[in-house]
């Protein structure tokens, strides 16, 4: 089926530009990107320049947005998915008045920059998300649309819309090849998303060259397929049509919106312009001053038409408006509606609810339980208590502890708060990170820890961005046996722990579990990753053993020998009670050994130096570490005389226990260690 065609030209409530001032802002819009890529000798031109004309009608008369104010709760939420094309959003917040000066375009791609090669969350005012992987933008627009409705659901009272906002994404061809695009176009097909918009840049050209080296599907189509509705704008310069399409993707009808917009990547410029050369690389000198000419632009570096920023701050004074409409609203509703507006200022503000902790469970030592399955009272237990919090699992709810008995699941016709993903890690995690970017909510999710490698760019995005997002792997050593040498997660704790920002968290028990999300939810300024075991593993009597609470600081001494230690064996997860089993066998000999459980390398590392010198302390060198995974890393804490009982092979297919012992995870290899670093020191 082919896509309709773009209505004609909507009557704007906005006062619409003169048309020839419009051409000069989005001539500047141009103009800027050739010049920054030039004097940089580094970037992406093409695209800038051919979606100017959308990027500038959409900010200057659809996107509710105040540059005074970036933040403002209920703001239209913008994402440039293809993220190469930075001089775009940098150039439209220049010209609307955000915190980019012309110095920073000059700058642009330089140390110290405002203006970095991609866009960055949290590095210039105004850029929503961080964007550069194609793909990532619109599985975050889809998290933001997402975040959205929920919110809208919750707090919106009859005459009281305070969450009452749209999401925009500018995305590429690369974007809708990636996988990461396909999920996530799906999951808002699905849910029924129609406060979301894509404009797909359909200028067929990739790198390599045109896309029809190794894309020609029927996208509109796929979409349609999707349950998306689908329109085309013929020509990228046409005012009219864009307007129009816009209009349109403007009324929801319960499904989210693509606009195909057919552009000429570099347009106007005359040789490069509508081929890859126009792509990522400078243009030339020559080319840039033949284009130029080609618009009845001056000849000079950085030129900005004043008509463009007098219009650009003519589109923020409108904004301004919206925004101040805005804050009268909420202080309307907070008269009607006191409770909910302070849970909504609470929320937005990222401070959970006051002694939210307390809501935490703890567990007897009589019973052992699996830590996914204490993971799961945690989060039944908070679930009521931080009303924030929000997620699901890959398809795989109750095998890794995420099903929250009672809850409401988001679905197309409601707005809960659980989510089924589907097998969709990868859009899972993208979506996560666009709801942690929205505000107002704490996203989790979950999936066997194998299957991170499916998620992890996203995982490294979040640690970039610095988003809160909880992701919770479970199935986490060799205990899934009978599956062979395939699920055995052996590398993924050292993939983890060398993510820079990336706080991993592998609990011993049940305490430490709870210790753990106690951890991660308060953590404000990046991801965490709870690790947890399929199998049962003993709940540690504390009255004999350290206090849980040592998982805060990332590692601390569960055992500690009378006379003082002679060695000490490192452990984390469902390996401390090899390293406790061990201990005591050999203090049947007469060796003394302290146990450290150590669940997080990073928040260890944080602690104050005496902290971790009075848990490690650097003249015990006999150290022998535990831990059913690669051996990567761990020499940081077993130092040059020290050993790692590790697994740096796959695992096999057999039962669990015979696995253990055939590939030495027994208490006595680790107690034969220990005699061996003794002998060493």
């Amino acid at each position: 089926m082919q896509p309709a065609a773009a209505p004609a030209a909507a009557r704007i409530e906005e006062p619409t530009l003169h048309a020839d001032r419009t051409w000069l802002a989005i001539n500047t819009i141009r103009t800027l990107a050739m010049d920054a890529v030039e004097e940089a000798q580094s970037g992406h031109p093409g695209t800038p320049m051919a979606l100017a004309p959308a990027a500038w009608l959409l900010w200057t008369k659809f996107l509710r947005h105040d540059p005074a104010t970036p933040a403002w709760p209920d703001r239209d939420r913008f994402v440039l998915s293809c993220g190469h094309a930075s001089m775009l959003a940098y150039s439209l917040l220049h010209l609307t008045g955000y915190a980019v000066s012309l110095d920073d375009l000059k700058a642009f791609r330089q140390w110290g920059s405002n203006t970095p090669g991609h866009p960055e969350r949290g590095h210039t005012d105004g850029i929503e998300v961080t964007t550069g992987p194609l793909g990532q933008g619109i599985g975050n627009a889809v998290g933001m649309a997402i975040a959205e409705r929920i919110l809208a659901a919750r707090f919106n009272r009859p005459g009281h819309d305070v969450v009452n906002h749209r999401t925009w994404a500018l995305v590429s061809d690369g974007d809708l090849m990636e996988g990461v695009g396909s999920e996530a176009a799906s999951l808002a097909g699905h849910l029924g998303l129609g406060r979301l918009t894509a404009i797909w840049d359909d200028n067929r050209i990739t790198i390599d060259g045109a896309t029809d080296l190794a894309f020609t599907e029927d996208v509109a189509g796929r979409f349609e397929a999707y349950g998306w509705r689908v329109t085309r704008v013929n020509d990228g310069n046409d005012l009219g049509a864009i307007t129009g399409a816009l209009e349109w993707a403007r009324e929801d009808d319960g499904r989210p919106a693509l606009i195909v917009l057919k552009t000429r990547i570099g347009d106007p410029a005359p040789t490069k312009g509508g081929t890859a050369k126009a792509h990522g690389a400078p243009l030339g000198a020559d080319e840039v001053k033949r284009t130029k000419a080609i618009l009845g632009w001056p000849d000079e570096k950085f030129h900005v038409a004043a008509e463009a920023m007098a219009d650009g701050r003519a589109a923020a004074a409108r904004g301004a408006e919206l925004r101040q409409g805005w804050e009268a609203g909420l202080a309307a509703y907070e008269a009607a509606y006191p409770r909910e507006a302070a849970e909504f200022r609470r929320m937005q503000s990222g401070e959970l609810p006051a002694g939210w902790e307390k809501s935490l469970p703890t567990f007897p030592a009589e019973k052992p339980l699996a830590t996914r399955q204490a993971s799961q009272a945690v989060l039944q237990a908070l679930w009521n208590a931080v009303p924030e919090l929000v997620g699901g699992s890959a398809d795989l709810t109750e095998s890794t502890g995420v099903d929250v008995k009672g809850a409401e699941p988001f679905t197309a016709a409601g707005a809960g708060r659980t989510f089924h993903w589907g097998v969709r890690e990868h859009g899972m995690a993208a979506a996560l990170n666009g709801i942690a970017a929205h505000g107002g909510l704490r996203p989790f999710g979950s999936t066997f820890l194998i299957f991170f490698d499916y998620l992890k760019p996203s995982l490294r995005l979040a640690s970039l961005s610095r988003h809160p997002t909880i992701f919770v792997g479970t199935h986490d050593t060799l205990r899934r046996g009978e599956d062979g040498p395939t699920p055995p997660p052996v590398e993924q704790l050292a993939m983890l722990r060398a993510i820079p920002g990336v706080v991993t968290i592998r609990p011993a028990d049940a305490a430490e579990t709870a210790e753990a999300w106690r951890a991660a939810l308060g953590r404000t300024e990046g991801p965490t990753a709870l690790v947890l075991s399929r199998q049962k593993l003993p709940v540690l009597d504390r009255t004999r053993y350290g206090a849980a609470e040592g998982v805060r600081r990332g590692g601390y001494v569960l055992r500690e020998p009378e006379g003082g230690p002679q060695a000490i064996i490192i452990a984390t997860g469902s390996e401390v009670h090899l390293a406790l089993e061990a201990a005591e066998s050999l203090a049947s000999e007469g060796v003394r050994a302290r146990v450290v459980s150590l669940p997080s390398w990073e928040l260890f590392q944080a602690q104050p130096e005496a902290y971790r010198e009075q848990v490690l302390p650097r003249a015990l060198r006999a150290r022998v570490s535990v831990e059913a995974a690669a051996s990567f890393g761990w020499c940081r804490f077993t130092g040059d005389q020290g050993e790692s009982v590790a697994l740096d092979r796959f695992g096999a297919s057999a039962p669990a226990d015979r696995l253990f012992l055939e590939l030495g995870f027994t208490p006595a290899r680790v107690a034969d260690a220990v005699r061996r670093v003794l002998g060493r020191s």
